[in-house]
């Protein structure tokens, strides 16, 4: 009984490989080859985001970018307080920048090299101060805005002098300069909402 069964399972076993090797042969015949289904993203081309939500509603509104704060620096590579052409194209940047119009306040640091006296140094840094906040005030920006500090020759952007104690005039010449920044107010100060401390 045993036997026969054996016999019967290995005959099973046999027919079932010779039906698998005769149906690959069939295939090959026809001159197809078995190949793997092709994926649905295979050589698609990309879309745009599909929203699983109805076409007829918007979705929530996407918060404003926070504006920062402007920087820019006014140079006065020849000395003196005279508003050259890239100075004033510099300050057309800022009058006609996004954080001028929203109306926070602007601090003007005007500095000088280090030739001469330190007395002389801080009034050479002051009226190139007050020449680029005479501009933005002749272009409409309330002088209650502008503060100009004056550092004279304490902040170098660039050292005064070579190794060898020789004149760096390249360096002299970018330390005159004014550095502006606009700061942007706090969102309730720009829509004019502060409320009172009483």
């Amino acid at each position: 009984m045993k036997m026969q069964y054996r016999a019967a399972m290995i005959a099973l076993f046999g027919l079932g490989a010779l039906s698998a090797c005769q149906a690959n042969n069939d295939n090959e015949d026809a001159g197809e080859t078995q190949t793997a289904p092709e994926s649905p993203l295979e050589g698609a081309q990309p879309t745009a985001p599909v929203s699983i939500l109805r076409a007829d509603i918007d979705g929530p509104p996407l918060p404003a970018a926070p504006v920062s704060s402007f920087e820019l620096t006014v140079g006065f590579p020849d000395g003196g307080a005279e508003l050259d052409d890239d100075a004033l194209a510099a300050l057309e940047q800022i009058a006609n920048s996004e954080q001028i119009a929203l109306g926070g306040p602007i601090v003007l640091g005007a500095h000088s090299d280090s030739d001469g006296s330190d007395s002389a140094n801080e009034r050479a840094a002051e009226a190139r101060g007050l020449a680029v906040a005479g501009w933005l005030i002749e272009r409409g920006v309330d002088e209650d805005r502008i503060d100009v500090i004056v550092f004279g020759e304490q902040n170098p952007a660039e050292p005064n002098a070579l190794p060898d104690g020789s004149p760096n005039e390249e360096g002299r010449a970018l330390n005159r300069r004014v550095e502006v920044l606009v700061v942007v107010p706090d969102a309730d100060e720009a829509d004019g909402s502060v409320e009172s401390s009483n």
